[in-house]
């Protein structure tokens, strides 16, 4: 099918530290939990409603995993861009099992510090395209990936 696109943006906080992991192979992956919460007012109470959705985020873009790595921390805001994948996996008894995830790979993948980094003024950011990204009031520069 043409005219096809999967590209996932999100805005939300760390709902834990960040999890890196290597493989045998020398690279690294990194896994976010991303919440985004959604509030509404309740037509018939008036009440304030909210609801939380969370997010699984693997960052295997080398520069991106060092980010978050050394400035991400829970409760930090984050800006992220990458895709949507379902992988299949087997539990303990042999059961297939699906997570759909959003992947930060190569060129497909932003991340942007939101709330700085801890003990710098102003926010910070990734993109794995690559280059500094200028920055105004309180948003910063960024962090470069090639690959």
């Amino acid at each position: 099918m043409a005219g096809s696109l999967n590209k996932v943006m999100l805005i939300g906080n760390l709902g834990a530290d960040p999890e890196v992991r290597s493989f045998q192979n020398g690279g690294r992956v990194c896994n976010l939990r991303l919440a985004t919460s959604e509030t509404w007012k309740d037509r018939n109470t008036g009440e304030r409603q909210e609801r939380t959705e969370w997010h699984n985020v693997a960052i295997f873009s080398d520069g991106l995993v060092n980010v978050a790595e050394n400035y991400l921390r829970k409760g930090s805001k984050v800006y992220i861009e990458g895709k949507l994948q379902t992988r299949k996996w087997q539990d303990q008894s042999g059961q297939d099992r699906y997570s759909t995830e959003v992947v930060l790979r190569g060129y497909d993948g932003t991340l942007t510090m939101l709330d700085g980094a801890p003990g710098a003024g102003g926010g910070g950011g990734g993109r794995s395209g690559g280059g500094f990204g200028g920055g105004g009031g309180g948003g910063g520069g960024g962090y470069g990936d090639r690959g």
